[in-house]
């Protein structure tokens, strides 16, 4: 609260009552997020702003059950191919338009149809929607799909004003109109997002700040200092080496959610001219990049044993793990062997691009220094975080230090990645093998006959290998003491229903 020293007593004290019910959040962010227009971007931060700006059709809890947000009751068809969603009555999005049972289909069709959404392959099961009456859709499905309702508690199901994204068409992320408890002020690029509270919003008395900024600050270090000087008021992700400090800081609450998700290198396997190189040309050069990574060192260097290695997209804690894939130890003679069959025996040099944060930085840095031993000789291309992802999606680079933050249903951390239409498949890599074991684990209900499917299509990675998985993330957020009711979720998301400053 910034105090007005030229103020007269009286004038002071009228200010500071008004003021006391004026509270503006401050959030730091790792990177910058990219378009905000749901169908369009990809970012996690971007959805951490989403959370705060576009409700969702359902949401999750802590523990990962999927519960009503704008659609307040659901029902299924016996063989799982229509679902038929009651809506909340008396939301209207920040344009003042309805949200109504009009507005979701026009939401999946904009997700299925518009030329530039990443929600294609999200909501391809879905064949029909059909207006039952203002409040109630149904969605007609080509098969059963396991997935849809994990897609709608994600940005497949925020839902925008209708009527905003058909007049901005592919500027409607420079002016996003939702229907969540905030709506979008301003943005500066790399400085700021600021949103401010919606007056008409249908859950209005759970929020409790007038606006809520966004700050995009890289460096870890900065980012705490920032917090600690109480030029924030909570950030996210604080770096695993300044565990400790926080922990001891008084001043300071820590929060913390194991991920759903996980860090790797994606490697441009088909996706034009960045592919032409012996990494994404040959698996056995990915597989000796692979060999040459002592995963357990880089989490004990970078991250103080905080996280959980990995090499597959799902944890060794989630039921979808394959165990018959365990986490390689380093072999660094079987990597130059490996790169010796593939006609290297004198290694390569390959260049990956990594966000321009210290952490990121560090990982690829000791990965740098372990592959080197094997004859891979890495240069790295720091970018900030918004242009590197642009960059691979346009395909020009060779490979990516990348991660995701994950998803409630396992195809959320796979299929979008690694079939042939999916809409992050930056690798651009396809197997018709790999698109059916996929696209089958969608179609059953049943968790054992879904584990068969995406237990063989992680063997066919574990071939192919377009990504090399490192590890798992834990969430940690650092919060000032004062900061009441945040809870900590396993998707990241700063959810801020019921949050409060108390001083």
């Amino acid at each position: 609260m910034h105090m007005l020293k030229t103020l007269g007593l009286a004038a002071l004290l009228a200010t500071t009552s008004s003021l006391a019910q004026a509270q503006d959040l401050k959030i730091g962010l790792q990177e910058d997020p990219d378009v905000l227009d749901p169908d369009q971007s990809r970012t996690f931060v971007g959805r951490i702003v989403y959370a705060s700006l576009c409700d969702k059709l359902v949401d999750i809890t802590p523990e990962l059950e999927i519960i009503p947000m704008l659609a307040r009751e659901w029902e299924w068809n016996a063989d799982g191919t229509e679902l038929t969603m009651k809506l909340q009555e008396g939301v209207t999005f920040h344009d003042g338009e309805p949200f109504n049972a009009e507005a979701v289909a026009a939401n999946i069709d904009r997700s299925q149809n518009f030329e530039l959404s990443r929600r294609k392959s999200e909501v391809q099961s879905i064949t029909g929607t059909e207006v039952i009456d203002e409040h109630t859709i149904k969605f007609t499905l080509s098969a059963p799909d396991a997935t849809l309702l994990a897609q709608f508690a994600d940005r497949a199901g925020m839902m925008v004003s209708p009527k905003a994204a058909g007049e901005a068409g592919e500027s409607f992320g420079l002016n996003p109109v939702c229907a969540g408890p905030f709506k979008f002020k301003e943005r500066i690029q790399q400085d700021r997002i600021v949103l401010e509270k919606f007056d008409d919003y249908y859950r209005a008395d759970e929020i409790n700040f007038d606006t809520v900024t966004f700050l995009p600050i890289p460096d870890t270090t900065v980012r705490l200092a920032n917090l600690r000087a109480g030029d924030l008021d909570m950030l996210e992700r604080l770096a695993a080496t300044d565990l400790s400090s926080a922990e001891a800081d008084d001043g300071i609450k820590v929060e913390k959610a194991t991920s759903l998700g996980y860090q790797g290198i994606t490697i441009n396997v088909a996706n034009g001219a960045g592919a032409e190189n012996p990494l994404g040309q040959n698996a056995a050069v990915r597989k000796a990049l692979s060999l040459a990574i002592d995963r357990n060192a880089l989490n004990q260097v970078v991250f103080e044993g905080a996280f959980a290695t990995g090499n597959q997209p799902f944890s060794p804690t989630s039921p979808w793990y394959n165990p018959d894939f365990t986490v390689p130890e380093r072999d660094v003679e079987a990597a130059k062997a490996l790169l010796a069959e593939a006609g290297f025996p004198d290694g390569v040099t390959v260049e990956i691009q990594v966000a321009n944060n210290p952490v990121q930085t560090q990982v690829m840095q000791v990965i740098q220094s372990m592959a080197s031993e094997a004859g891979i000789k890495i240069e790295l291309a720091a970018k900030e975080f918004a242009t590197l992802l642009a960059d691979q999606s346009a395909g020009d680079y060779t490979a990516s230090q990348v991660g995701w933050s994950g998803r409630v249903d396992p195809d959320g951390n796979i299929h979008q990645f690694m079939t042939t239409e999916g809409g992050i498949n930056d690798s651009k890599y396809s197997d018709p093998e790999m698109d059916r074991l996929l696209d089958e684990a969608r179609l059953s209900t049943d968790p054992a006959v879904r584990k068969e499917s995406y237990s063989a299509a992680i063997a066919k990675q574990q071939e192919d290998m377009p990504i090399v998985y490192l590890y798992h993330p834990v969430w940690i957020w650092a919060l000032d003491k004062d900061i009441k009711g945040f809870e900590p979720y396993p998707d990241g998301m700063i959810r801020l229903h019921g949050v409060s400053i108390e001083e």
